[in-house]
């Protein structure tokens, strides 16, 4: 999925799950589970709020290196995506499709992606590589107090594993997939953590993947015909030095780097009614030949100084992001333009941004815990966009046509906020946590260029102030069962509006930050034995002045809507009846839907269900592991993923085009299979990814009245078809 500077195109999502780790490789208690969700170390049932956990062995062994494959770990989880490394994050229903983010992306102390609506930060979430990560965090609901703006679904926190001084390790993976109607993919990993004394550590993980293409292009009239059009290639690794001087002072140097190289996006040209593939296969028209790069570099560094009274924590960030992309837009303007060249958009789009946080934090006390804290981020960001007339079936640009447009925008985002939170415990069993959060953007953003298709030159300027809040009560039945109650408020900002060419008068320059408050009440709780634990969570989010993408005369514009809201139920319950077996199900019912009409350019009427948002969906895990003999242990394993129907974004434009309404998802099943021998040192694993070769929709581009694919047909991202792979790995 990709989404231009102007031009309106597709979008993504993500839905939200309960509150209990889920590590069904290795059984392990929950309880036991310690967790940073507010910014400390804490047991997992001590967190008043909706956590999720999935380990980092979890993740290997069900070989989940993508938002795809540990949707399944996750209850509720919902994403809208057609390209690696492109991804819209949706949690509890929280989407309308909009350019800026409502849920944000951490890796340990580094958040990631833009903070504003000026850089398509809600489609490019962090998809970080999860080999060698000691957990992946689910934050479900505001988090607005500890992790500040765009938060208002929820955080994703992808937490690393540092470095350790106590001994050398090392392990290595190597995998190999085929893919039904596809080419073969390939993939490996490899880590090493180096004591260089009893003080200083190394620790650095590298991977590389290369995935087959299973797409073919049937071009048209016989030209631009191809197979397997939609390979794509990720590889990067992370390093990171901890530095130990004292028994007070920590600090922790890290990098990461990551890119994602595509070619065409894995959509298929479907019937717009229906969504069924227009030519029967998995199939798409290609006349520009397309790609997309992405590229992450994040850096960070990190302090603790333990001061006896207090801990000081210092963060400081500094990442850029990079996207280069070429779009085929011959379809959507060739009939508009009136020209018989292929038409194809080239776009860049740059972010780099600074943060510095600093905290001071009292030691885990059962009387009284307090937190203080400072933040800062500036971010300046960039898009730019060529589209370009080429001879039919070259890249040659056609000289004698003219310069379509050769466009920009430029912005920038500055950010201070303090924010304080504080826990009291009443005795063993009741403790109430407060926390609180101000916080002042001020934002800058120019557009001009030149072309048939050239904005008006502007300039345009933004500043306001937020307060968010939240509020937490939490009540222990016994060591093993606790109740809670949470409230809290959200907030994404607003921002200057650069308007396109024939802009109706009086549409305003710039649209309004959002927000939203969240009530949730929940249980977690598990027997002595740990044989069964359950968690249950139900919530109700009242979201004001939301914040959508509309389209105007073919162009993109960020806008204000009404009202919605959304309320649900999720659950996790485990089970272990034996030693080394593990059942887990979970699941979530969500009803999101708008409560007030948007502006008719966006397309939304009081009731309509939130994008991408399906109302039940619910996912089953089951895996056994024994002993073989000796140190050899075998397991088996499988998966099911379920989700209900959704609705497509909004489009105004696609249901004066087509005289549809926007398109309805339509549910589908996903079957994974795994398993294995683990003889210590070394491990063989076999599986299969969507056995049953469901064709399930992850995203739908409906091109805002103009017209995606000949034919009358729009286009829709799929999950991979049926795969089978063999991981062999090794280790110290």
């Amino acid at each position: 999925m990709k989404q231009a500077l102007w031009i309106a195109c597709s979008t993504l999502a993500l839905a939200a799950p309960p509150a209990f780790a889920q590590d069904a490789s290795a059984g392990q208690d929950e309880s036991q589970i310690v967790v940073t969700a507010q910014k400390r170390e804490q047991v997992l049932i001590d967190v008043p709020q909706s956590v999720s956990v999935v380990s980092g062995a979890t993740l290997e062994r069900q070989q989940a290196v993508t938002f795809q494959d540990y949707a399944k770990l996750i209850p509720g989880l919902q994403l809208e995506q057609s390209n690696p490394g492109e991804a819209r994050i949706v949690l509890r229903g929280i989407n309308t499709g909009g350019v800026a983010s409502t849920v944000s992306t951490y890796i340990d102390e580094t958040p990631f992606g833009s903070s504003s609506g000026q850089n398509n930060g809600a489609i490019l979430a962090g998809e970080f590589d999860t080999f060698d990560v000691a957990r992946i965090e689910v934050l479900r609901g505001p988090q607005g107090t500890l992790y500040g703006a765009s938060s208002l679904g929820g955080v994703v926190k992808f937490v690393t594993n540092a470095p350790q001084t106590e001994s050398i390790e090392a392990r290595a993976r190597g995998t190999v997939e085929t893919t039904e109607g596809g080419e073969l993919s390939y993939m490996g990993q490899a880590m090493v953590n180096l004591p260089v004394s009893d003080k200083i550590a190394i620790r650095g993980s590298g991977f590389y993947r290369s995935y087959g293409g299973y797409i073919d292009s049937i071009g048209t009239a016989g030209s631009d015909v191809a197979e397997n059009i939609n390979g794509s290639k990720s590889y990067g690794g992370r390093l990171s030095a901890l530095l130990t001087p004292s028994e007070a002072l920590t600090v922790r140097l890290s990098a990461v780097l990551q890119d994602f190289d595509s070619d065409a996006a894995s959509v298929v040209d479907v019937d717009a009614a229906t969504l069924a593939p227009l030519y029967g296969g998995l199939t798409q028209s290609q006349y520009v030949p397309e790609f997309t790069k992405v590229k992450y570099r994040l850096y960070n560094g990190t302090i603790n100084l333990d001061l006896g009274a207090a801990e000081l924590l210092s963060s400081t960030s500094y990442a850029i992001q990079d996207v280069t992309l070429r779009d085929d837009l011959t379809t959507a303007y060739g009939a508009a333009l009136g020209v018989p060249s292929d038409i194809g958009m080239a776009q860049m789009t740059n972010l780099t941004k600074w943060t510095q946080e600093l905290r001071l934090q009292s030691p885990t006390s059962d009387s009284f815990e307090w937190l203080l804290g400072g933040y800062y981020t500036h971010e300046k960001g960039g898009i730019f966009q060529r589209i370009d007339l080429f001879t039919p079936g070259t890249l040659t640009i056609d000289p004698a046509m003219p310069q379509v447009a050769d466009i920009f925008t430029t912005s920038t985002y500055e950010e201070y906020a303090a924010f304080a939170n504080a826990t009291l415990h009443f005795g063993p069993r009741f403790d109430i946590t407060v926390g609180g959060r101000y916080s002042h953007n001020s934002q800058y953003a120019d557009q001009g260029g030149t072309g048939l298709l050239a904005p008006p030159a502007l300039e345009s300027e933004s500043s306001e102030d937020v307060f968010t809040w939240s509020g937490a009560a939490k009540y222990k039945l016994s060591q093993n069962a606790a109740l809670y109650a949470r409230v809290a408020k959200g907030f994404r900002p607003g921002g200057p509006n650069l308007l396109p060419p024939g802009v109706p008068a009086g549409t305003p320059l710039s649209y309004k930050s959002d927000s939203l408050i969240s009530y949730e009440v929940g249980v977690k709780a598990e027997t002595a034995d740990n044989s069964f634990s359950i968690d249950a969570a139900a919530f109700r989010i009242n979201w004001t002045d939301i914040q959508l993408f509309t389209v105007i005369n073919g162009f993109g514009l960020n806008a204000n809507g009404g009202k919605a809201k959304s309320e649900g139920f999720e659950f996790t319950a485990t089970a272990r009846p034996t030693r080394g077996f593990v059942v887990s199900l979970n699941g979530a019912y969500t009803r999101a839907r708008l409560t007030n009409d948007t502006d008719p350019n966006v397309g939304g009427l009081a009731g309509d269900t939130l994008p991408f948002t399906p109302e039940f969906n619910w996912n089953a895990n089951a895996d056994y592991s024994w002993n073989v003999g000796g140190e050899t242990e075998a397991f088996v394993g499988a998966s099911l993923r379920s989700l209900s129907k959704q609705r497509a974004n909004f489009d105004a434009g696609f249901g004066a085009a087509y005289g549809l309404d926007r398109p309805t998802v339509p549910a589908y099943e996903v079957i994974d299979l795994r398993a294995g021998l683990d003889f210590g040192r070394f491990t063989v694993d076999i599986f299969a990814k969507n056995l049953a070769n469901a064709r399930g929709v992850t995203d739908v581009s409906t091109g805002g009245g103009l017209p995606v694919a000949p034919n009358g047909a729009i286009t829709t991202g799929i999950v991979r078809p049926r795969t089978f792979g063999i991981t062999l790995g090794a280790g110290l």
